[in-house]
C-alpha cells in the first residue's frame, strides 16, 4: 500500500502551506486582514500536520507533528538578505505574488486530501476518511480566502 507515502506528501504540503501563510502574515502586517486571518489559517494547517503525523504511524511513517512552524532564524536571514539585495518588488506586487503562492499551495493540498479520501473509501478506513472529511473543507477555505483576496486586490494593484 502506498497510503503511507501519500500521507508523507500531504504532511509535507500542509507544513509548507502553514509556513507560507505565516510568512505572508508577517510580510504584510499593515493589512490587518492578511495578518490576522493568515495566522488563523496557518493554525489550521499546523493542526492538520499533527493529525496526519498521528494517523501516519499506522502506515509506517514517522512524521514530525510540529512541522509547519514559523521560519527559523536562518530562513529569516536569507529572506531579509534577499530584500536588502533588492530582489523584491513593490509591496503591493509582493502581496499578489504571496497570495498567488498561498492559492497554489492550498490547491495542491486540496488535491492531496481528495486523493487520500478516495483511498480511504477504497480500503474502508473510517478514521482516515473522517480525517480527510474534517480537514479538506478547511483547506478549501484557505484556498477560497487567497483567491478572494487576489480578486479584491488585483485590479487596484495592477492598474495603478
Amino acid at each position: 500500500m502506498k497510503i503511507g507515502l501519500a500521507l508523507k506528501e500531504l504532511h509535507r504540503s500542509e507544513a509548507e502551506l502553514a509556513r507560507e501563510l505565516l510568512k505572508v502574515s508577517d510580510r504584510h502586517k499593515v493589512d490587518h486582514e492578511v495578518f490576522h486571518l493568515g495566522r488563523d489559517l496557518a493554525r489550521w494547517s499546523q493542526e492538520h500536520v499533527a493529525l496526519i503525523a498521528e494517523i501516519a504511524h499506522g502506515y509506517g511513517q514517522d512524521l514530525d507533528p510540529d512541522a509547519g512552524g514559523p521560519l527559523g532564524p536562518l530562513e529569516r536571514a536569507v529572506e531579509k538578505g534577499s530584500e536588502l539585495a533588492g530582489r523584491t518588488s513593490s509591496p503591493s506586487l509582493l502581496m499578489l505574488r504571496d497570495l498567488r503562492e498561498v492559492y497554489i499551495k492550498s490547491a495542491g493540498v486540496s488535491v492531496d486530501w481528495e486523493l487520500l479520501a478516495q483511498a480511504a473509501q477504497g480500503i474502508k478506513h473510517r478514521e482516515l476518511l473522517a480525517l480527510a472529511q474534517r480537514c479538506h473543507p478547511e483547506t478549501l477555505r484557505q484556498m477560497r480566502w487567497a483567491n478572494g483576496k487576489l480578486k479584491e486586490s488585483a485590479t487596484q494593484i495592477l492598474v495603478s
